[in-house]
């Protein structure tokens, strides 16, 4: 259900906030009351980071997504690899075989040719990592001043095994929440690169495509109910939105969530909750209890999940809601973020 206070936000603006696009209440909100009001339809409505269509006895994955980091280069990653990883993972979070890609491109005049040229191999690169092709795309040029460098859309389709059924209306009391590895490093990357900012180390991106670990998880088990990376509005709204679409609780351990000292030294110098940041290479798959041990250790064997973790589970109460069990031994809701305290983060 929408919260009060910032419904009333979006109702009472005429016009779009930055916070609109933050992944978070105000994000859920835009979409709740007008995309999924005006386009409704039985494949949106679940909505999943992809819909399922179904071609004869093919289950496919299809997702679309933009991409709008700034900057454009940054320490582990620039905009190329983060559009590849971003529409690889959204279709592994279904448990799909990513297989094909479209490229948008919105550039503005003056943009040097040699990024370009940097951020299209990056992309090439990065597919081929992933085991996907790019196949179709588009390019527009705009004024100076009509776009801030670049932007870029990609959209994707992948085929759903058979016997996988993941959705994130399928979390039940019970089942552990996994999450594969360290949260923050994106946002923390991004805000370094972006301000200035210098650390002991040099933290980079996370980004990287899921879909081999997604694969290797379900060789050992198919007793996935949800998959989903908690990009923008980081683990907080991700958790937050299996549990309004599952209608149940979520109740996490703080202490067993990885969270690298860099990041957390430098949310706590600049005063940010790691919880919120957004991640480009992390899932969190909500599993069957007898199946999480399993789930787990294959994670822990794979290089993208050699620091994962469960860290918590699922309960019947209070059903839509995320409660966090602190280091000292409390307990609070975990809420989704209303404003934007990153933008242009992905």
């Amino acid at each position: 259900m929408m919260r009060e206070s910032s419904s009333k936000v979006l109702l009472e603006t005429d016009r779009i906030l930055l916070a609109h696009g933050s992944g978070g209440e105000l994000s859920h909100e835009l979409v709740a009351s007008l995309f999924v009001k005006v386009f409704t339809n039985s494949f949106l409505d679940p909505l999943d980071d992809m819909a399922v269509l179904r071609l004869g006895e093919n289950r496919l994955a299809f997702t679309t997504d933009s991409y709008v980091v700034t900057p454009v280069f940054f320490p582990g990653g620039d905009i190329g690899r983060l559009a590849v990883c971003g529409t690889v993972n959204d279709l592994a979070m279904g448990g799909a075989l990513p297989l094909f890609l479209s490229a948008g491109f919105i550039i503005e005049e003056g943009f040097p040719f040699a990024s370009l040229e940097k951020i299209v191999i990056s992309m090439q690169k990065t597919a081929v990592e992933a085991g996907v092709k790019i196949v179709t795309g588009d390019t527009k040029v705009v004024n100076r001043g009509g776009a801030d460098q670049i932007f870029i859309n990609t959209a994707g389709i992948g085929l759903i095994p058979g016997g996988v059924s993941i959705s994130g209306s399928l979390a039940r009391p019970r089942d552990r929440i996994l999450l594969s590895g360290s949260i923050g490093d994106h946002g923390v990357a991004i805000l370094s690169s972006r301000e200035g900012l210098q650390f002991s180390t040099t933290l980079e991106s996370d980004c990287a495509p899921l879909n081999g670990l997604v694969a290797s998880m379900l060789e050992v088990s198919p007793q996935i109910h949800c998959l989903r990376d908690p990009t923008r509005g980081g683990l907080s709204s991700t958790l937050n939105e299996l549990a309004r679409q599952s209608g149940v609780g979520i109740w996490v351990e703080e202490q067993r969530i990885p969270i690298k000292e860099e990041v957390r030294g430098a949310c706590e110098l600049l005063g940010l909750d790691p919880l919120i940041l957004a991640n480009e290479g992390k899932l969190v798959a909500v599993v069957a209890p007898e199946a999480a041990a399993k789930i787990l250790q294959r994670m822990q064997a794979h290089p993208l999940g050699k620091d994962a973790a469960i860290i918590g589970e699922v309960q019947e109460e209070p059903g839509g809601k995320v409660v966090l069990r602190t280091s000292i031994g409390s307990t609070r809701l975990m809420d989704m973020i209303v404003g934007e305290p990153l933008p242009r983060i992905c």
